[in-house]
């Protein structure tokens, strides 16, 4: 998968619907998220997001692609995502498996939203 398909594929899943959230995530995937209980993996995974209202609009920044071996890419990035009037912002990582020609699945993904540091201004 070249870069580009990489970023829209990532893309899709935070804005995507809920079935094309299910048929992207590995069944052995494994989810560190910024809410209780913090550690999924598997359908408690694929669920916990799937079963969140959706995104409008994300844009993806301080992208890094990294092909450690065939078939497998991990990535990492700083998410925009906007929805009506709410926003969130979140440093992640995903890690992606390939099963087959053009066929991938998420099998890790992390967010960590900024963490204020104590004096800054930012």
């Amino acid at each position: 998968m070249d870069d580009k398909r990489v970023w829209a594929f990532e893309e899709s899943l935070w804005i995507g619907d809920a079935d094309h959230y299910r048929a992207l995530i590995d069944e052995e995937c494994v989810m560190v998220l910024p809410t209780p209980p913090y550690v999924l993996k598997s359908r408690d995974a694929i669920e916990a997001v799937a079963d969140t209202p959706r995104w409008s609009e994300v844009t993806i920044s301080q992208g890094q692609i990294m092909r450690p071996q065939e078939g497998l890419i991990v990535i990492a990035y700083t998410a925009e995502a906007r929805k009506e009037d709410s926003g969130y912002t979140a440093h992640c990582t995903s890690t992606y498996r390939r099963l087959a020609h053009d066929e991938w699945r998420v099998v890790q993904h992390q967010q960590t939203p900024p963490i204020a540091v104590k004096g800054s201004t930012e």
